[in-house]
Parts: C-alpha cells; structure tokens; sequence
C-alpha cells in the first residue's frame, strides 16, 4: 500500500472510533440514569441519552448496510454494493459516456481551452521542441526494443505477398500511365527530357565520347579505310554534326506542340497502354513478375537485408547523443508551432478539425470506454471493491453515524420537553 492509502485507512479508524466512542458514551448515561433515583432533569438526561442511543444505532446499522450485512445476519436490502456491483459499473459507465464524453461536452472544452493556442505555447516554450525530440527517440528506441527481427520479417513478408498477390501488374502499370498521361501530361514530361538531351549534347564531355565512338567504330568494322582517313578529325567533325542535327530535330519538337514525333509518341504510349491492359502475354509476363516477387528467395533476401540495414541504422542514429530523428522531430515541432503561432487562421481551422474529429469519433469512442468501464467494475472481486469504496467514502459516512446521535439527542430532548412541558415550567417558576 502506498502512503495516501495508508492515511485513509487510518482516518478511516480514527472516524469509526470516534463514532463508537460517542455510542458507548450515551449508551453509559442512560444506563447511569436508569439505575439511579431520578428526578425531572435526570429524567431528561435519560431520555436525550436514549435517543442519541437509538440514533447512533440506527445510523450505524444503515452505514454498515451500505457494505455488508450487520452482524452478518442476512436482513433484507443489506450489503447493498455488493449486492448491486453489476448496476454500479452499469451506471457509472453511462454516467461517464454522457455526462463526460458526449460529444457537446467534450466540443465545449474544445472551444474553451483553445488547444491549438495552447499546442503553439508549449512548442515555442524554450526547450520543448528538444524535449519533444528525445521523447521520441525514447520511443523509438523501446518499440525496436520490443520487437523481434523474426517476427517483422514475417509481418513484412506476409504483407508483402498480400499486398502483391492482389495487383494485377499489367493493368496497374496502365492505369498509372493512364493517369500520368491524362490531359497530355506526358508531354510536359517529353519538354523535360528533350531539354535535357539537348543540354547534354552541348556538353564537351558528350561530344568527346561520341567522338571516340566514331573513331572506336571505324577501326573496328573498317581498319583498312580508317587508316586512309583522318579518323580523329572525323570523329570530330561527326560529333559535331550529328550533335547539331539532333538538336535541331529536339528544338523544333520542344517548339512545336502539333509536331508530328509527338502526335507519334502520343500514338505509341496509347498503344503501349492498350496492350498492357488487354494484350494476353503482357498479362502472362505481369503474372511471372508477381509470382516471382511472391516467392524468390532474392527478394526475400533483400527484404531481411533492408530491415536489418534500417534497424541497425535506427539503433545507431538513436544511441547517439545528436540524434538526427531527435534534431528533425524538434525542428518539426518548432515549425509547427511557430505556424500556429502565427496564424490565427491556421489555429481556427486546428481547432475546427479536431472538433470534426471529435464529433466523428467521440460516439464510439465513449461507447468503447463505458463498455470498458461496465466489465472493469464486473469483474472486480467484490470484497475488493467494497472495501476500496468504504476506504473512499467511509470517513464521512462515519461523521453521519456522530450527527446522528447528535441530532437524535437533541430530537429526544424536544420529544422531553413538549411532553413534560408543564412540570418543566413549574419547575422552573418555583425555583
């Protein structure tokens, strides 16, 4: 037991002894005042005495109701929470879900604590964008901690075939070129690579390697003519030529969108797409290609060599006192609440966003929690749980058990005086 339970416990006793102190002391005045000769005060004594008495005892009986049976005697409607522990954790999960997480309950904090304000301040604070960073360092490295390689292997290899085994390669491959070439989109990538020919034909290192290919071709297939010519100066001059031609050719292409090349690279990439969807051995060839993803032992290989290269890359960045995933999760941090800060458009909508979430989720949510907290308080063993409520709410319940013999006094001394009103009054006159 810890230390604040240790103290309710014994406040606890203290309570009841108190209590029980106050029970035997009425219970010896009217035992006192029964046994010797009484007169009119004795007898009012006697008779706030026994009701004080009856009120402890009743109270006693109904605070010790509320846990088990007094006495251990099986009168009806005692033990009251051990009696009802299923409706307890029945009422108290639907007293949580909507009292606590309905959803205008939890919109209404949203709106009231400002989050995304609050999220801009603590990550602009000094120095929690860097605790931020090696908090997630710290969970980095506990969740490779807790995972096995054998066992993210198999996941990985398992998902990898799912995944796999439910692509159609042909027509995945002509979808995404259908997509890439929607709306002459493909053309923008031809300007691109037309543009980088033309730049690598104008570099002196290019024109130097064809060069050296003309002349390499000409003493291999014609030793007898190069020799004759003037190879180098050939090779030279062809590169040039052939250079200038092609980028006239690629100039005038990148210049003119009605070209006819690209009327016919147009035409080509749609025939291309056409036959990946419908031509047969194109799908037999994509049906070879999954199935050899599915089930080469080089791909499985590369697989394993991939997780073991990233863990082993993870362990070695997260062990390091710089960690770079520290430093980029503590810039990110930063970043984001320097935006939120400073956009007071960006934290409206932060916040509007989480209120949809909330809205979205929080039904299900809440229902999964009460459900949780209904079988929690089931399940509990029964002693436990009553003991742990008296340990909560005992001592005030034993306070309950003193007004009541306070309160019944006092109701004895009235109940007295009424009924004995006359003789008091005479009393009090000839005195």
């Amino acid at each position: 037991m810890n230390a604040d339970t240790d103290s309710a416990i014994f406040a606890l006793r203290r309570a009841k002894r108190q209590a029980l102190g106050l029970l035997l002391l009425v219970t010896a005045v009217f035992i006192a005042t029964s046994v010797v000769e009484r007169g009119l005060w004795l007898n009012c004594v006697k008779a706030m005495a026994e009701a004080a008495m009856v009120g402890a005892l009743a109270d006693w009986f109904a605070v010790v109701a509320l846990f088990r049976r007094p006495l251990g005697l099986p009168i009806p409607h005692t033990a009251v929470i051990a009696r009802n522990q299923a409706r307890i954790g029945r009422n108290l999960a639907t007293f949580v879900r909507d009292k606590f997480l309905d959803v205008p309950s939890l919109v209404s904090l949203i709106r009231r604590h400002d989050p995304a304000e609050r999220l801009a301040q603590w990550l602009t604070a000094p120095g929690n964008a860097t605790l931020l960073g090696h908090q997630a360092t710290r969970l980095a490295s506990a969740a490779l901690e807790t995972v096995q390689d054998a066992q993210v292997e198999r996941f990985i290899h398992q998902a990898a075939r799912a995944l796999i085994g439910q692509v159609d390669m042909s027509r995945a491959l002509a979808a995404v070129l259908d997509t890439l070439t929607h709306n002459g989109r493909h053309q923008a990538l031809l300007d691109d690579v037309l543009a980088k020919l033309i730049e690598l034909l104008q570099n002196e290192q290019t024109r130097t390697w064809v060069a050296q290919s003309i002349v390499a071709w000409l003493k291999k297939d014609h030793p007898r003519t190069e020799k004759l010519l003037p190879s180098d100066w050939l090779g030279d001059k062809g590169s040039a030529l052939l250079a200038r031609a092609l980028e006239s050719l690629m100039a005038d292409v990148a210049a003119n969108p009605q070209h006819a090349l690209r009327a016919q690279f147009d035409v080509a990439v749609q025939r291309f797409i056409e036959r990946l969807r419908s031509d047969p051995e194109w799908e037999r060839k994509g049906e070879e290609i999954r199935t050899w993803l599915q089930t080469d032992a080089t791909v499985g290989g590369y697989v394993q060599t991939l997780w073991l290269d990233l863990r082993g890359a993870l362990q070695r960045d997260l062990a390091d006192a710089d960690s770079v995933l520290a430093r980029q999760v503590g810039k990110l941090g930063l970043w984001l609440g320097e935006s939120l800060a400073g956009d007071a458009a960006l934290r409206q909508s932060f916040n509007d966003r989480l209120e949809r979430w909330v809205e979205g989720l929080a039904p299900d949510v809440s229902a999964f929690i009460a459900q949780h907290i209904e079988d929690t308080v089931r399940r509990w063993d029964t002693e436990e749980m009553t003991q742990l409520i008296e340990l909560n709410i005992g001592k005030d319940l034993q306070y309950i058990r003193i007004n009541g013999t306070v309160v019944g006094g006092l109701i004895g001394l009235v109940l007295f005086a009424v009924s004995h009103a006359g003789e008091i009054w005479r009393a009090v006159v000839g005195s």
